[in-house]
């Protein structure tokens, strides 16, 4: 007898034509409970929630019934590395070719659009021997996905200072005329970390980018410099994952904390693991992975985000890719309470992305995530089946179905049990 059964459910393929076909017609999410605990129905319209009103009011429209489930904002995922996901398994060398970068990039954003993530951050490494390929590649895989998820990428460049850096700076510069959305960094992998930081920043602020930079934040002084440089800058500077805050004396990272603060600097977090931004060569393995202090960068009033980071790499051999389990994991740990933890992997990502806020009220974008429990807590805990929103229709779903043997004590006491309909339908 199985324990339990996921089928996920392929999702509509995106129009041909981007997405700019005829408006359809709106969609009813009908009887579907809130995080304040009530039960409602939710009409979707031109791609915004149109109404929010009792269970069973709003007509007309196509009618998606959702009792037993959880509706939420959906999540953002802020830190990811499309470009070298799903490798951990490979024989041999990774391909880079562009076409096997862009397959990867289309199917690890996938992946994070069944657990509900609408909107994707991808870091990707430019220059070297491979140039801007990887890049061009992953903006190709964003156009494939339009109308699923908004995949975004930044380009992470290596060495910015000195003779050697001449060359990542140009092609830096032509990475955001292609089309990055983001530049990024790696102070920590140059051998001038504040000038690499220095020459990012500028290149934002004469462009209009936000930045974005891998830094494992284990050294206070270099931190301090940044947010002295970032202050200010828009349209934002995030940073993460920032793990080595967590190795610091705690009164040298609260200090670091409030001039982060001050600074409008965001923190991302990765409470899954550490990710292939920050492999030293020749130390894979060798620094112990932690969570940046998540509790203290809050308490100093820094904006922190909590993302996913590597999957199914070289540098993490398993993943999710899974917002609800970034939450669950700061939960766990005592970092936040549920709904702090659910509002990192959202709103707070959301936020770091430059998105639009979502609320489930109406006028909101129709960034919409179902998940089947009763409460915020119990959907962290056992989120199977969801129901995932992007743009005012239905892109994926998941259903999972967890069958026990005929038992007794079951009946006896009279226990809540999920079975299957004649028509194989999951019953409510």
């Amino acid at each position: 007898m199985p324990e339990s059964q996921q089928q996920p459910q392929q999702p509509q393929q995106p129009p041909r034509n981007g997405g700019a076909g005829p408006e359809p017609t709106a969609l009813v999410l009908g009887g579907v409970r809130l995080a304040d605990g009530r039960t409602v129905d939710v009409r979707l319209s031109g791609g915004r929630i149109e109404a929010v009103g009792t269970a069973g009011s709003l007509v007309p429209g196509t009618r998606l019934e959702l009792g037993g489930y959880l509706l939420l904002p959906a999540p953002a995922e802020p830190h990811a590395h499309c470009d070298t996901a799903l490798t951990a398994d490979m024989a041999g060398p990774v391909p880079y070719a562009p076409g096997d970068i862009q397959r990867r990039s289309v199917e690890a954003a996938l992946l994070q659009l069944g657990h509900g993530a609408t909107a994707l951050r991808t870091h990707v490494r430019i220059g070297g021997v491979h140039g801007l390929r990887s890049l061009e590649a992953v903006l190709e895989a964003g156009r494939t996905l339009r109308g699923l998820t908004e995949l975004s990428a930044v380009a992470v460049p290596r060495v910015l200072t000195g003779a050697a850096g001449a060359d990542g700076l140009a092609t830096l510069r032509d990475a955001v005329e292609m089309g990055a959305a983001v530049i990024g960094g790696c102070p920590d992998l140059d051998p001038d970390p504040t000038g690499h930081a220095e020459a990012v920043l500028d290149l934002a602020a004469r462009h209009g980018c936000a930045v974005d930079l891998h830094t494992d934040g284990d050294d206070p002084a270099r931190l301090a410099r940044l947010a002295a440089m970032a202050g200010g800058l828009r349209p934002g500077v995030t940073i993460g994952p920032c793990g080595g805050l967590s190795r610091l004396p705690l009164e040298s990272a609260g200090r670091i904390a409030e001039r982060l603060a001050a600074a409008g600097v965001t923190v991302v977090c990765l409470p899954q693991g550490d990710c292939a931004g920050l492999e030293h060569q020749g130390m894979r393995g060798a620094r112990p992975c932690a969570c940046a202090p998540v509790r203290l960068l809050r308490a100093a009033g820094v904006r922190v985000a909590a993302g996913s980071g590597a999957l199914r790499d070289a540098v993490n051999p398993v993943g999710r890719g899974d917002p609800l389990e970034a939450a669950f994991l700061l939960a766990s740990r005592g970092e936040l309470r549920p709904d702090e933890a659910y509002e990192a992997v959202c709103g707070r990502a959301r936020a770091a992305m430059g998105l639009a806020e979502v609320r489930v009220e109406a006028g909101f974008p129709a960034e919409l995530l179902a998940v089947r429990g009763d409460g915020l807590a119990g959907v962290l805990s056992l989120a199977y089946s969801r129901v995932v929103v992007h743009r005012g229709r239905v892109v994926a779903r998941t259903s999972a179905v967890r069958e026990y043997c005929d038992s007794a004590a079951a009946v006896a006491l009279d226990l809540p049990r999920q079975a299957r309909s004649q028509s194989g339908g999951e019953q409510q």
